[in-house]
């Protein structure tokens, strides 16, 4: 048996073995679905398949990392819901032509509070954050397909609670460069809590996502479509946690609901613009009185020599639009 039949053969074991022990239940560190690429969120929130020098896609699937990617550092800032800030940095180095490494941070934080008694007395104030600190590493299995895997440290801190976790993101990644087609697939967040909030551990939120991209002939348009939540079917006993009544959705809503579609249109290699839907967010917020563009994505991109810049925007909930930027380098043009 060869190395990559060997590598796909041991991917599809832990997939198989991961969705016999998939349960619904509750799930900590969602901060982890956030997303950390402006690329990514313009295409709909999560895209594993997309091929580009960006690594900040390196936090959607550790596939994506390759040599190409050599001394490039990457940092975004996101403001998500009233004062909550989403945040992340990645640099990454190759090694020879067949591996690469990259070392990335990311964070949410929740701001500051005020801590009062129940005759609302202060007492003083506390913050609660949540960090991620991140080791990726790739490895070519043929010309056109890399594996990868991530090694996250997980940390949360809401006032006096505390908690840690480790994880792993395994992925892979296949592009035709003559068809400009690629596909990706992602187990994401496998792994388990070290300490816990109280005496109760609480699981990550893993979840398998594949994708498929393909760029038009003559045209420079690309199409992707993405599965997510593909560790569960029905939605109902989430969605009722969270005030939605999913319960009558049928087979065609539910199965639109685990897809994310996004379109992006490529000039010339130093400049982007892409738009993304989400139809589980689109029908969640349309529930909960969000407006109806709820789901909807877009951003655009532009390089300039060695620094690239990107903008993205999406709505994640009722009251609040989320705006998102990046700012790339490529540090070897120095």
């Amino acid at each position: 048996m060869t190395k990559v039949k060997r590598y796909i053969t041991v991917f599809i074991y832990i997939i198989s073995v991961l969705s016999i022990k998939a349960q619904e239940g509750e799930k900590a560190y969602r901060f982890l679905d956030l997303p950390t690429s402006t690329r990514a969120n313009a295409l709909g929130g999560t895209n594993v398949s997309v091929i580009e020098n960006d690594i900040s896609l390196v936090f959607q699937n550790p596939a994506a990392l390759g040599k190409e990617m050599n001394m490039n550092a990457n940092v975004s800032f996101m403001s998500y819901i009233a004062d909550i800030k989403v945040g992340s940095a990645i640099f990454g180095k190759s090694i020879r032509d067949m591996n690469a490494f990259a070392i990335g941070v990311s964070y949410l934080d929740y701001g500051d509070f005020k801590e009062t008694t129940e005759n609302n007395e202060e007492l003083g104030g506390f913050s609660a954050k949540d960090i991620v600190v991140n080791g990726m590493y790739s490895h070519m299995l043929s010309n056109r397909l890399r594996g990868g895997v991530t090694a996250k440290f997980i940390s949360s801190s809401y006032a006096d609670y505390t908690s840690t976790a480790i994880g792993f993101d395994v992925g892979l990644s296949y592009y035709n460069e003559d068809r400009e087609f690629s596909a990706g697939l992602v187990l994401k967040n496998i792994g388990s809590q070290l300490s816990s909030y109280n005496d109760k551990r609480i699981g990550l939120p893993w979840d398998v996502n594949v994708g498929l991209s393909k760029k038009l002939r003559n045209i420079p348009v690309r199409f992707s479509l993405t599965g997510v939540y593909l560790t569960q079917w029905d939605f109902s006993r989430i969605d009722e946690a969270n005030g939605i009544d999913s319960s009558d959705d049928g087979f065609v809503k539910t199965l639109f609901k685990h897809t994310i579609i996004g379109v992006d249109i490529i000039p010339s290699q130093n400049f982007w613009i892409a738009v993304g839907f989400n139809p589980k967010v689109h029908y969640d917020l349309k529930l909960q009185e969000g407006n109806k563009f709820g789901g909807f994505n877009a951003g655009a991109g532009i390089k300039i020599q060695k620094f690239s810049v990107g903008f993205s925007f999406a709505k994640y909930h009722p009251s609040a639009t989320s705006y998102h930027f990046t700012l790339g380098v490529d540090i070897s043009k120095f």
